[in-house]
């Protein structure tokens, strides 16, 4: 369990977007037998396959011995965290005050608090399309020798204007840009009558350096997916090292148990099926969020395959509808220091286990599947016969707040759907907080469910 850990530290370390996210997870499935379904004509009991959408989101299946009609387990989880995306026309520099300085100039994913974001190290992660077709990967930041980026803030000392606003509007979305350079050399300043620099030429610097670097040049970057995201590596937090501190355990802690349980799991009579989606931040939306067909296009890709001769379509919708599913996403854990925003008899602590949230949504349930208490009961039983730790819980005081997760888009297709994931303290910060023992304990329920027949 503790090489699990360790092992998960490396993952989110490594992978700090939903692009590299389903590369390492092809790799992990691949060594374990799993074969892209684009290049398998047939299949049947036993066989292994991917379906990789768009390099964003990734859902594997574990073909079983029974009637895919009769449903399948399925683990979804996320792979998208909140973020800084690089606008569309991303560089920019200051021409008014000629101060050189080189900016990136960025929109942000998902839902932050945009203070959290000022004043850090930044990495940039992401790729660059050419018209050619020729994709390029951007990785700055991480590595020892790398420079990193940074979003400045004004000095405590003349702060008092911005100090008397609320916390969501003393730093504006449009000041979330990046520093990338400073450009002239202060020569120039020294020699008025020979002053070589003008306004752009920082901007035309850093282009040069990607040029030279990467073979890009700055139309291209109309077609380019930037991230800005907390530069460094997830660490143990804590003397006694039980606790994780990383970027973008939400929801990379559920994905990484997830596969991690559903490449080491053997179907049975079920049919087995990871999902790791994207776009869960802003709402599931565009063709790689399960708030569209991903799901059963995927589906209707492995029943083609296994010959179903009888009205195909309605065992694509039988095999959806008479599925169980855990959506596998955090919950907030209750913070001492906060202990007003939390009701403490329906609230998830760290190192308690995995949590059950029946309902997500907000206010009056809202957004929320509201999982049966059949289905739950099932899962209880489960997970006790495993020795599995879990907890019941909500993510705050009715009211407070909410939030959502993929589990109403499954809940859709008829399916039963539990939210059930890890306890995060620090959720949507920059670096956010887990219990090792949560991981562990997520990796062994995900492990069990699987083999629920």
């Amino acid at each position: 369990m503790e090489k699990l850990v360790e092992n998960y530290m490396d993952f989110i370390s490594r992978n700090k977007t939903e692009r590299l996210c389903v590369r390492s997870a092809i790799e992990i499935a691949k060594k374990n037998g799993y074969k892209d379904i684009e290049k398998v004509k047939t299949l049947k009991a036993g066989d292994k396959v991917y379906i990789d959408k768009m390099g964003k989101s990734l859902i594997l299946f574990d073909i079983g011995t029974g009637d895919i009609s009769k449903g399948m387990n399925i683990l979804g989880a996320h792979i998208d965290s909140p973020r800084l995306d690089a606008k569309q026309s991303p560089f920019y520099e200051d021409k008014l005050y000629k101060t050189g300085i080189v900016y990136l100039n960025t929109h942000y994913y998902g839902g932050i608090k945009k203070y959290q974001w000022v004043a850090l190290q930044l990495a940039l992660y992401g790729v660059v399309v050419k018209t050619d077709g020729t994709t390029v990967d951007i990785a700055i930041g991480d590595e020892p020798d790398d420079p990193v980026f940074c979003i400045s803030d004004i000095l405590p000392h003349i702060a008092q204007e911005q100090m008397k606003k609320p916390a969501s509007e003393f730093i504006e979305a449009e000041k979330l840009d990046a520093v990338l350079a400073c450009y002239p050399n202060v020569k120039d300043y020294h020699d008025p009558e020979n002053n070589k620099y003008t306004a752009g030429d920082g901007k035309n610097r850093i282009m040069k350096i990607l040029e030279d670097k990467y073979g890009i040049k700055e139309e291209d970057f109309a077609s380019a997916e930037l991230e800005l995201v907390p530069a460094g590596k997830a660490r143990w937090l804590g003397l006694d090292k039980t606790l994780v501190l990383g970027y973008g355990q939400d929801d990379r802690v559920c994905a990484y148990t997830s596969l991690i349980a559903m490449v080491e799991g053997k179907a049975g009579s079920r049919t087995n099926c990871c999902i790791l989606a994207d776009k869960e931040e802003i709402g599931s939306a565009g063709a790689t969020g399960m708030n569209s067909h991903l799901l059963d296009n995927a589906v209707a890709e492995v029943v083609a395959r296994l010959n179903v001769k009888a009205n195909p379509e309605l065992v694509i919708r039988r095999a959806l509808a008479n599925s169980l599913m855990l959506s596998s996403d955090v919950n907030s854990a209750f913070d001492p220091l906060n202990p007003g925003l939390f009701d403490i008899h329906n609230s998830s602590f760290l190192s308690r286990g995995v949590v059950f949230n029946k309902y997500t949504g907000s206010r009056g349930k809202s957004g929320a599947s509201d999982a049966n208490p059949e289905f739950i009961a099932k899962v209880r039983g489960q997970l006790y016969a495993n020795d599995v730790y879990f907890q019941n819980a909500e993510m705050a005081k009715v009211d407070v707040g909410g939030g959502g997760t993929i589990a109403h888009y499954a809940a859709e297709y008829g399916m039963s759907v539990l939210d059930c994931g890890v306890s995060v303290l620090s959720m949507h910060a920059p670096w956010e907080i887990t219990s090792a023992f949560d991981i562990e304990q997520a990796y062994k329920c995900y492990k069990a469910f699987i083999c629920l027949e």
